[in-house]
């Protein structure tokens, strides 16, 4: 089985606050040192980056690596963290390599990133900022609380739009039972629902890079995403002419701003206009009594849509269900009181 390489998100974990390596940064920066550590790599050695130094080979330990990082130089230590390689380093990558930063550590750190397929971490003495770069990508470290800040901020998003999802719910919940379904009812409702998923996907490095710290922030957004994907799923089961995969990949190439636009989601996912007529199929409906997803998936394939199976015979239920079709037709009945009577089904 091929290894997975690790990404970005994986090195800022590492440098996540509570972690060894994230007391070193903190400190040098509080003590105004500048620095360079960098993950050992095969191509280190082998395409020649590293220049002068000294061997130290020890076991690594945050005391050891702030002392360390007072010298000039770049410190090498290996990838899980045990041991301290090197210290006083040069660094001297290709200077063909492009590089976006201006600064002779920061180009450094870039192009030894690039060139030898590695994690680097340059600490700025002047603007007592850090910089994390990964092969070709480029991440700035922010503090503890710039990051809370941001997590608080999309966690309001989140609850605002949660709330007027859940409004939203309810009202198609009741228009299905009334037969009153517009395609923009349904787009309203894809519309916040995506809306939530992509805030809490931008949050992602966030909770990353926070670390422990955002545990309770983590909980609150678990909750208020409860059921959304499910919903969401169902929903484009029930009203998409598209398939599942096709509707969701279309989905997620739409930006913040092109979700706004509800005639464009009806076009694209529906293949309706706004102000059409629709009936769903059925399946968030059914999804919340005790069938069986090829029960609801048969019952679907034989009454084509949910306005059928509210009016039908519990006769005709015998169909695909035999001997429970009594049990399940009540089932129905008792949901759609419980609807019409306001209760939220999501």
């Amino acid at each position: 089985m091929e290894e997975q390489k690790e990404t970005m998100v994986d090195y800022i974990r590492k440098v996540s606050p509570g972690m060894p390596l994230r007391t070193v940064i903190n400190d040098l920066i509080r003590a105004n040192f500048g620095g360079l550590i960098v993950f050992d790599s095969p191509k280190l050695q082998e395409q020649k980056i590293l220049e002068g130094g000294f061997k130290v080979n020890c076991l690594f330990t945050t005391q050891r690596l702030f002392e360390l990082g007072k010298m000039d130089g770049a410190i090498i230590i290996t990838p899980d963290l045990k041991r301290i390689l090197y210290a006083g380093v040069l660094l001297n990558p290709d200077i063909s390599i492009p590089s976006n930063e201006t600064g002779t550590r920061h180009k450094a750190a870039e192009r030894t990133a690039k060139q030898a397929d590695t994690f680097v971490i340059a600490l700025s003495e002047r603007k007592k900022k850090t910089t994390l770069f990964f092969s070709n990508s480029r991440y700035y470290l922010r503090s503890s609380e710039e990051v809370l800040r941001d997590l608080t901020s999309k966690l309001q998003i989140l609850e605002k739009q949660r709330e007027l999802l859940d409004d939203l719910i309810s009202k198609l919940n009741i228009l299905e039972m009334s037969e009153l379904v517009s395609v923009s009812d349904v787009c309203k409702v894809i519309q916040r629902s995506e809306i939530m998923l992509k805030v809490a996907e931008s949050g992602k490095i966030n909770f990353t890079e926070i670390g422990r710290e955002g545990n309770i922030m983590h909980m609150r957004q678990r909750e208020l995403l409860k059921n959304i994907e499910k919903m969401e799923n169902e929903i484009l089961r029930d009203y998409s002419s598209l398939n599942l995969k096709k509707a969701k990949t279309i989905l997620d190439n739409f930006s913040f701003d092109g979700l706004l636009d509800l005639e464009s989601i009806a076009r694209l996912v529906i293949e309706k206009k706004p102000e059409d007529n629709i009936s769903p199929k059925g399946y968030r409906f059914l999804s919340h009594l005790s069938l069986t997803e090829e029960e609801i998936h048969r019952l679907v394939k034989q009454f084509k849509n949910l306005d059928k199976m509210l009016e039908s015979e519990s006769t005709l239920f015998e169909l695909v269900l035999k001997n429970r079709a009594e049990k399940t037709k009540e089932e129905i009945s008792n949901l759609r009181e419980q609807i019409l009577a306001g209760k939220v089904v999501c």
